[in-house]
């Protein structure tokens, strides 16, 4: 394999007291002269490439701490993958660990073009791991420059190097012995070597004697080489969005307010304020951190009447590490989903963050309006969170999808069997109880007795079976995009 790495900073490429960036050149050539038998041998047959061509600014080493990384500067991360995307296999990305899981959620938007129902047209098909350190990689000393014997940088360079191997078509961040999804990554200690978890997916790989592949489920890649990146096409249509982005995504100021524990008369009204404030200082987009699933004190109707008003997309997340925001059980927090407010699921914080900020910057270029967009920041694009409203297995009894584009559900009854319904109204109901599954590019009801009740007509191979309110409907695509969507619920 060919493997570029590409450096933009961090705490791996630090030396000194205090602690800064060496110059990229120098960073490299100390690789090369310390590390190169070494990576030779963990890396029999693969030709591995220190890149310093990435510089974030004309002034000193040209790299950052990742404290000081704008989103400006996930753009031109992505650009230099571009660049280089036709002499590699695969990239290590070098990177602080302050905003790594930030940079990890951007990538995948800024590598991939998806349509409105986020569907890839353009896709990446080679590696993009992010790593770093704890502590530096070299020390420098009065006798010269030595590999850091205590750091953590060497096993996360090397293991980040090695799972380039799995040829895993996704931006994932390698630390501590895991390869986790970027979009799926927080960092989760600045004093453990394990700096990073992923609460809602388990690892891509785990290395230990050798590198061993996850129970996470890989993104499937391009479901064409015409929608890969290695396609100068796709590749130019990855660029143009690219840039699009770039011009604009700095403009985008997202406030991330946090619900706290307080007299609801003191703190509803002080969270509208903040709310008003953001606004008026010119938010472009609002993240509210609410408690267990999502819940905000309500306050009299103070916190209510702000996000109803507002001309912006609002997400609501959790400060909980695990779970997910969505259904808003609690009268804590059930009037929130009149507001028009979009519950971010399984996200992590940082993800929604990332994930606003980059559509929001799209949505002129694309003439999005708000309920795409709001489809958008509910929809999985790039496995950032789980795919609500498309089938990615099988719909086993109790089970359920619903559309994001509105109020459109397909609920599994363990006694009646799967039921398509439209604000309530039932437009759809199955013969009888089972589990809906793709089989022979078909989807088919599989009764308790391994029967067949129901079958839909064939669709394309690979087909990706997608719940929609507008029109309301389960339509299977052709990933590939070589024949017309199937319909086939109402049928």
């Amino acid at each position: 394999m060919r493997i570029c790495v590409i450096n933009t900073g961090g705490t791996i490429c630090c030396t000194g007291t205090p602690l800064a960036p060496m110059a990229p050149q120098q960073f490299a050539q100390s690789v090369t002269d310390l590390l190169g038998d070494a990576l030779a041998a963990a890396l029999p047959g693969d030709r591995v490439h220190i890149d310093h061509g990435l510089r974030f600014s004309d002034e000193g080493p040209g790299v950052l701490d990742s404290t000081d990384l704008r989103p400006s500067d996930w753009a031109l991360m992505a650009g230099r993958v571009l660049d280089l995307y036709d002499d590699h296999d695969a990239f290590v990305i070098l990177h602080g660990t302050d905003t790594m899981d930030y940079t990890g959620a951007a990538l995948p938007l800024l590598l991939n073009v998806f349509d409105d129902l986020g569907l890839p047209c353009a896709c990446l098909s080679k590696p993009v791991i992010l790593t770093g350190a704890q502590l530096p990689l070299f020390v420098r000393t009065p006798q010269g420059l030595f590999l850091n014997a205590a750091s953590d940088g060497l096993a996360n360079l090397t293991g980040a190097l090695q799972a380039t191997r799995l040829r895993l078509p996704e931006v994932a961040v390698f630390f501590d012995g895991k390869l986790l999804r970027g979009s799926r990554a927080l960092k989760v200690s600045t004093t453990r070597f394990a700096a990073f978890d992923s609460p809602h997916l388990p690892p891509l790989a785990e290395g230990g004697i050798g590198l061993h592949s996850g129970p996470a489920q890989r993104l499937p890649g391009p479901a064409d080489p015409a929608l890969a990146l290695d396609a100068a096409p796709a590749r130019a249509l990855v660029r143009a969005q690219l840039d699009a982005i770039a011009a604009v995504i700095d403009d985008q100021r997202i406030a991330q307010i946090p619900a706290i524990p307080a007299d609801h008369r003191a703190c509803a009204p002080l969270m509208a304020q903040m709310i008003g404030t953001a606004l008026a200082s010119g938010a472009t987009g609002l993240l509210l951190e609410g408690f267990g699933e999502g819940n905000i004190p309500a306050g009299g109707g103070a916190v209510q009447a702000a996000l109803t008003d507002a001309q912006v997309p609002v997400l609501i997340a959790s400060r909980a590490i695990g779970g997910q925001v969505g259904a808003f059980h609690y009268a804590a927090g059930a009037w929130i989903a009149a507001t028009g407010a979009i519950a971010t699921g399984d996200m992590t914080p940082v993800a929604a963050l990332a994930k606003l900020m980059i559509l929001n910057a799209l949505s002129g270029p694309r003439g999005w309006d708000r309920r795409v967009l709001a489809a958008l920041l509910t929809r999985s694009l790039t496995g950032e969170c789980a795919a609500t409203d498309r089938l990615d297995g099988p719909l086993r009894p109790g089970q359920a999808i619903r559309a994001a584009d509105g109020d459109a559900r397909l609920d599994n009854d363990p006694d009646s069997g799967p039921r398509f319904s439209v604000g309530g109204q039932i437009l759809w109901q199955a013969p009888g109880p089972g589990t809906l599954a793709m089989r022979d590019n078909r989807l088919v009801l599989i009764a308790p007795d391994g029967g067949v009740l129901w079958t839909s007509p064939a669709a394309a191979p690979g087909a990706v079976a997608i719940l929609t309110a507008h029109p309301p409907a389960l339509r299977l695509f052709d990933a590939a995009r070589l024949q017309a969507p199937l319909t086939v619920l109402p049928c």
